[in-house]
Protein backbone atom coordinates (compact mmCIF):
# COMPACT_ATOMS: atom_id res chain seq x y z
CA UNK A 1 0.00 0.00 0.00
CA UNK A 2 1.27 3.48 -0.91
CA UNK A 3 -0.30 6.93 -1.36
CA UNK A 4 -0.50 8.58 -4.35
CA UNK A 5 -0.28 12.35 -5.30
CA UNK A 6 -4.03 13.50 -6.74
CA UNK A 7 -5.50 16.45 -7.88
CA UNK A 8 -8.80 17.65 -5.82
CA UNK A 9 -12.05 19.68 -6.63
CA UNK A 10 -12.90 20.87 -3.27
CA UNK A 11 -16.03 22.77 -1.12
CA UNK A 12 -14.63 25.46 1.22
CA UNK A 13 -17.59 25.41 4.21
CA UNK A 14 -19.09 28.50 6.39
CA UNK A 15 -15.60 27.46 8.51
CA UNK A 16 -13.32 27.31 5.41
CA UNK A 17 -12.81 23.59 6.00
CA UNK A 18 -12.18 21.83 2.50
CA UNK A 19 -14.23 18.95 1.72
CA UNK A 20 -13.79 16.88 -1.29
CA UNK A 21 -16.51 17.52 -4.16
CA UNK A 22 -14.53 15.12 -6.82
CA UNK A 23 -10.69 14.14 -7.39
CA UNK A 24 -8.35 13.21 -10.67
CA UNK A 25 -6.72 9.74 -10.48
CA UNK A 26 -4.85 8.37 -13.22
CA UNK A 27 -6.46 11.09 -15.76
CA UNK A 28 -10.04 9.54 -14.53
CA UNK A 29 -12.35 12.10 -12.62
CA UNK A 30 -14.16 10.60 -9.82
CA UNK A 31 -17.14 12.34 -8.39
CA UNK A 32 -17.65 12.03 -4.36
CA UNK A 33 -21.01 11.23 -3.37
CA UNK A 34 -20.99 10.84 -0.20
CA UNK A 35 -18.44 11.35 2.81
CA UNK A 36 -18.62 8.38 4.85
CA UNK A 37 -16.10 9.46 7.38
CA UNK A 38 -13.29 11.86 8.32
CA UNK A 39 -11.00 12.32 10.85
CA UNK A 40 -7.41 14.59 12.15
CA UNK A 41 -3.86 12.92 12.32
CA UNK A 42 -1.52 15.29 13.91
CA UNK A 43 2.11 14.89 14.53
CA UNK A 44 3.47 16.87 17.11
CA UNK A 45 7.37 16.19 16.44
CA UNK A 46 6.75 16.96 12.77
CA UNK A 47 4.70 19.96 13.11
CA UNK A 48 2.24 18.20 10.81
CA UNK A 49 -1.25 17.98 10.50
CA UNK A 50 -3.60 15.13 8.01
CA UNK A 51 -7.35 15.47 7.64
CA UNK A 52 -8.36 12.03 6.50
CA UNK A 53 -11.71 11.21 4.43
CA UNK A 54 -13.23 7.89 3.55
CA UNK A 55 -15.36 9.26 0.71
CA UNK A 56 -17.80 7.02 -1.68
CA UNK A 57 -17.26 7.63 -5.53
CA UNK A 58 -20.00 7.80 -8.75
CA UNK A 59 -18.14 4.16 -9.46
CA UNK A 60 -19.19 2.42 -6.42
CA UNK A 61 -16.12 2.38 -4.67
CA UNK A 62 -14.67 3.52 -1.88
CA UNK A 63 -11.54 5.53 -1.49
CA UNK A 64 -9.46 7.10 1.49
CA UNK A 65 -8.19 10.14 0.80
CA UNK A 66 -6.06 13.34 2.79
CA UNK A 67 -5.05 16.68 2.52
CA UNK A 68 -1.49 17.85 4.06
CA UNK A 69 -2.29 20.78 5.64
CA UNK A 70 1.24 21.64 6.02
CA UNK A 71 2.20 21.30 1.91
CA UNK A 72 -1.65 21.66 1.22
CA UNK A 73 -1.18 18.21 -1.23
CA UNK A 74 -3.81 15.68 -1.70
CA UNK A 75 -2.97 11.87 -1.95
CA UNK A 76 -5.06 8.99 -2.28
CA UNK A 77 -4.46 5.42 -0.62
CA UNK A 78 -3.66 2.47 -3.73
CA UNK A 79 -2.93 -0.69 -3.08
CA UNK A 80 -0.06 -3.12 -5.40
CA UNK A 81 -3.36 -5.45 -6.78
CA UNK A 82 -5.03 -2.08 -8.41
CA UNK A 83 -1.56 -1.30 -10.80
Amino acid sequence: MYYQNIRVMTHSGYRGDEKPQAFLINNIKITVIEILDMWVEESFPHKSRKRFFIVKGNDAQKYKIYIDEKTLEWFCEMHEAAL
